[in-house]
């Protein structure tokens, strides 16, 4: 078949005959088979030497980039008050309860117990110094300082392992290098170093397992997937998305797997119970043994907290009873009938309340309510929270112990009223009942059954007794089974823009869940309050695991509220705004969360290049027209395909997502898109020549004595593409490195800046500090 002219398009067969489809099957996955170590890509061990000299260049960088002035500031900034807390928490033992998981936090406490650190200083306030307090900030802020100098080596060795020229290699971990907002993630005691590096390792990890398809169940096959599986659940453990990584694994082995089940794949058909081998094998590594260590970690974090402190609250009061010096659960008292009682809303610490103003006749939408007496939340304790439990006939002794699932009322001791729900419309949720007061006359008179609720004990045994603290329970109306609910959002003046109390038809979730703060008619001298030594309890570690991942879950989805720095998907990567991290009024330094413009507009650019190239390699290929060799389209759609699919699934789910979300979520999805504009540098710079060139084109005949040596077109080709490579590279790092240098003063917090030199940074809708 004749070619034409160098660099257009050839006419081939059209794809799709049976060899070529040989071939591809081959291919099919995040890298190739004709991957190698770059030295056998190119002759001779100096190309080998250059891949480790660039290597240990660009660590060396990495570690001098985020290890720079880590000292300044010394005091608190930003989340450095969470997560360095939780570490000192780590160190003494007391429980505490955050949305992540624990491994992360558990790496700044491992730093904290190798220097000495008692955990005496508790991180409270953002601006408070480390230096009066005596803290080794600089040692916890190392630790995500290594993470992140390790992260820039291991997008290096991502694409040096996928066989990239060594250009390609400097580029893509050039961009992590040089990037100002892993800089700064890294370099404060945050969790997103060890996030970011653990998805990177995942990559890395799973590409050199893949390069030993054709070794499988060797050990070394095995390591690299145990080693996969591993980093896989350092990255879930320590935030939940980390298992977006999950998605980009598996959807790698999904499409690896299928085209083992193809019978005509070369090397022969597997049979379905060698199918079922590699199946099993894929299962345990990233699967089983990410699931295990997920457990682990959490298991470390039980055996380390067995003091009790600010994370009781989260918990349960069986769960309360295995920490030690647990003052609320000491201070339980049994609760009687006629007691009177304060009821607390565990979530949002609401007091049930009441007082003698009506319901309005008509709300805003027009509804009618009852114009009954309100029954509300209130945020302060007060006599209008007093209320008195009664028996649900009045013929019970005094004394008599309330205990689970009882029928009790509640009658408001100010008003002499008996709390009542009916089949009216609440103020805010009109498939929610309305809570309001009777006469006690009716109470057990004509509404007598209206003002019945049940006592149910979370987790409670029948005939359990009922306290105060401990018992955290859901007050269920009897009539109607509806649980009494509260919320944060606060009814208009005619309420005194208190909470909202109605009945909730959904009985099962966590926010219906009450504990009765007190006994004021109970005296503090009183025998009732002598406790004896309470000795700590056991539960099995998986409830507690239950236990826990049922209330981070919850909390997580609660982090709703608006926050002046939170930022939304579709402005991450074209970096509109960034995040204030501290500000030093008297300095005029800040620290200010923000990428390097430079290098994100780049890969970003890149990425909608990726998919016009492909885009466009589709619709030549519908025409008949195939303008790649299979190499070059293997290695575009597999290889630069697996980096384009860790890009798109860290970052479209949080489109999906209605918590608040901030510019380092995009972190992962950023290194990715590095990787992206590394493999494209590779691509149009292609040092492999067409494969139809005519193998007689020889020019350069080297003139003299001894056998001759002929310069193909193809050996010609290849040096001007690498050299075009090179210049490129240049290219790209210069505009990044000047981007890096421009905004370093925002990244590392100093030097000051004037108004002018702020001005100047203000770019897009960059919110910076002392611009006038």
């Amino acid at each position: 078949m004749a070619t034409t002219s160098q660099g257009s398009l050839r006419q081939r067969n059209v794809p799709g005959s049976s060899k070529q489809k040989n071939e591809g099957s081959a291919d099919a996955g995040p890298v190739l088979d004709e991957v190698a170590k770059p030295s056998k890509k190119t002759s001779g061990s100096n190309s080998e030497l250059n891949y480790r000299i660039a290597f240990g260049v660009i660590t060396v960088l990495a570690f001098i980039s985020r290890f720079w002035g880590i000292s300044h500031p010394n005091e608190v900034v930003f989340d450095e008050v969470h997560f360095g807390k939780f570490a000192s928490y780590y160190l003494e033992h007391t429980y505490f309860f955050d949305v992540h998981p624990p491994f992360g936090k558990l790496l700044f406490a491992l730093m904290g117990w190798l220097v000495g650190y008692d955990g005496h200083f508790h991180f409270e306030n953002i601006g408070d110094s480390y230096i009066a307090n005596k803290v080794p900030y600089v040692a916890f802020r190392a630790m995500p300082a290594l993470l992140g100098s390790l992260t820039v080596s291991v997008v290096f060795l991502i694409m040096w392992e996928s066989a990239y020229s060594l250009p390609a290699c400097l580029v893509a971990a050039g961009l992590v290098l040089l990037d100002n907002a892993h800089i700064g993630q890294t370099r404060l005691i945050l969790l997103d170093a060890t996030l970011v590096l653990a998805m990177a390792c995942s990559l890395l990890c799973y590409i050199k397992f893949y390069k030993l398809r054709h070794e499988p169940f060797s050990r070394k096959w095995w390591k690299w997937l145990i080693l996969t599986g591993f980093a896989l659940s350092c990255d879930i453990s320590t935030k939940y998305v980390g298992l977006f990584a999950f998605v980009t694994i598996g959807s790698a082995v999904i499409i690896d797997m299928w085209d083992l089940l193809d019978f005509k794949r070369p090397g022969g058909a597997l049979s379905l119970r060698e199918f079922g081998y590699h199946f099993g094998a894929r299962a345990l590594g990233l699967i089983i043994v990410p699931f295990l260590f997920y457990l682990f970690w959490f298991q470390v974090h039980f055996a380390i907290l067995t003091r009790s402190g600010p994370g009781d609250d989260f918990m349960t009061p069986e769960f309360q009873e295995t920490l030690s010096d647990n003052i609320m659960l000491a201070n339980a008292v049994n609760i009687d009938y006629y007691d009177t009682i304060t009821i607390q809303h565990k979530e949002t610490k609401a007091y049930l309340h009441s007082h003698d103003a009506k319901y309005p006749l008509r709300y805003d939408d027009g509804r009618v309510s009852s114009q009954g007496q309100q029954v509300t939340g209130y945020p302060f304790n007060d006599t209008n929270n007093y209320w008195q439990i009664l028996p649900p006939v009045d013929d019970h002794q005094m004394g008599h112990h309330v205990k689970n699932h009882d029928l009790v009322r509640l009658r408001h001791l100010v008003t002499d009223t008996v709390l009542l729900s009916h089949d009216v419309a609440s103020p805010y949720y009109p498939t929610n009942q309305e809570f309001t007061t009777v006469s006690v006359a009716d109470a057990y008179g004509s509404r007598a059954d209206d003002t019945l609720f049940e006592i149910r004990i979370e987790h409670g045994k029948p005939n359990q007794e009922f306290k105060s603290i401990s018992s955290h329970f859901k007050l269920i109306h009897n009539p109607s089974k509806v649980a009494m609910w509260t919320h944060t959002k606060p009814l208009p003046e005619w309420a005194h823009k208190q909470q909202e109390i109605n009945g909730n038809k959904q009985i099962a979730p966590s926010s219906n869940v009450w504990l009765v703060e007190d006994v004021p008619s109970v005296p503090e001298d009183s025998p009732r309050r002598v406790k004896e030594e309470r000795q700590v309890k056991r539960l099995p570690f998986l409830r507690k695991w239950f236990e826990l991942q049922r209330s981070m879950f919850w909390h997580n989805n609660q982090l709703t509220s608006s926050h002046p720095y939170a930022s939304q998907p579709y402005q991450w990567p074209f970096l509109l705004r960034g995040v204030s991290f501290w500000t030093q009024n008297d300095t005029r330094q800040q620290i200010y969360f923000l990428g390097n413009p430079i290098g994100w507009w780049i890969a970003s650019s890149l990425l909608a290049v990726y998919a016009g190239i492909i885009g466009a390699d589709q619709v030549s290929l519908r025409r008949g027209v195939d303008a790649l060799d299979h190499r070059t389209r293997s290695r575009l759609y597999n290889s630069t395909g697996f980096f384009f699919l860790a890009w798109a699934t860290h970052y479209f789910p949080f489109y999906l997502m209605g918590r608040q979300l901030f510019l380092h979520h995009y972190l992962p999805a950023h290194l990715a898109s590095c990787l992206i504009v590394g493999a494209l540098l590779e691509f149009v710079f292609n040092t492999e020549p067409s494969a139809e060139e005519p193998s007689h084109d020889k020019v350069g005949k080297k003139q003299g004595p001894g056998p001759q040596r002929h310069v193909t077109a193809r050996e010609r080709f290849a040096g001007q593409s690498m050299v075009s490579a090179w210049i490129a590279c240049v290219v790209i790092l210069g505009l990044a490195l000047a981007g890096w240098y421009f905004f370093l003063p925002l990244t590392y917090g100093y030097p000051g800046l004037s108004v002018d030199q702020v001005l100047r940074r203000k770019w897009l809708g960059y919110d910076l500090h002392f611009a006038k």
